[in-house]
């Protein structure tokens, strides 16, 4: 008898045994719930991270297309200086009193210069024109200054070499001459206090 005894289960030893009991649900759907949540959230990541890939190459294509012509640009500068010195060469005497071929040499230039700056034009090389502005070191180098009482002090008054931007970026800055000795520009800001 003690043997059938050994053999008969015991139900508190059962008790304390894990059992193949079905999982809890709701610890489930947790667990799924926070998975779901981490891949949403992974999701979101790699999209955002893809538009700001697609938005940075749309605006490295666009400077590209935009600043592509810089190098051959630069390059033209030199032409166009050349082609404004050979005008400036001719005393104004001679070009009033030019006839024939040397009238037609001169006008070929000029149609020439046109035509340069025409063509840095449409690939938005632009002509700074800096004369009476303030100077500003960004568009701007300044070469030297020119007493003047007249104007404030900063303005340029003189362009010794033209300078040249292509869209928002200076190709070249203009070498000027800037006035010295007349009345300090007030600031945006002082100026608005002095108003009220």
């Amino acid at each position: 008898m003690t043997q059938a005894h050994e053999m008969k289960p015991d139900p508190d030893a059962q008790a304390d045994a894990p059992a193949d009991a079905a999982p809890d649900p709701f610890a489930v759907l947790e667990a799924l719930n926070a998975e779901n949540m981490a891949l949403k959230d992974k999701n979101l990541r790699t999209l955002a991270e893809m538009e700001n890939l697609r938005r940075r190459t749309e605006r490295e294509v666009a400077d590209g297309r935009a600043y592509a012509v810089t190098k051959f640009a630069g390059d033209m500068l030199n032409v166009a200086d050349n082609v404004a010195r050979a005008l400036a060469a001719i005393p104004a005497e001679a070009r009033a009193a030019a006839d024939g071929a040397f009238k037609a040499l001169i006008e070929g230039i000029e149609v020439t210069e046109r035509d340069l700056h025409a063509s840095l034009a449409r690939h938005n090389v632009k002509r700074l024109e800096p004369e009476g502005q303030k100077f500003d070191p960004n568009f701007h180098q300044a070469i030297y200054e020119i007493p003047d009482e007249s104007v404030p002090s900063g303005t340029v008054k003189q362009v010794m070499q033209t300078g040249w931007s292509i869209g928002e970026r200076v190709l070249r800055p203009a070498m000027v001459g800037v006035s010295k000795g007349g009345p300090k520009v007030a600031a945006p800001a002082a100026a608005e206090a002095e108003r009220s």
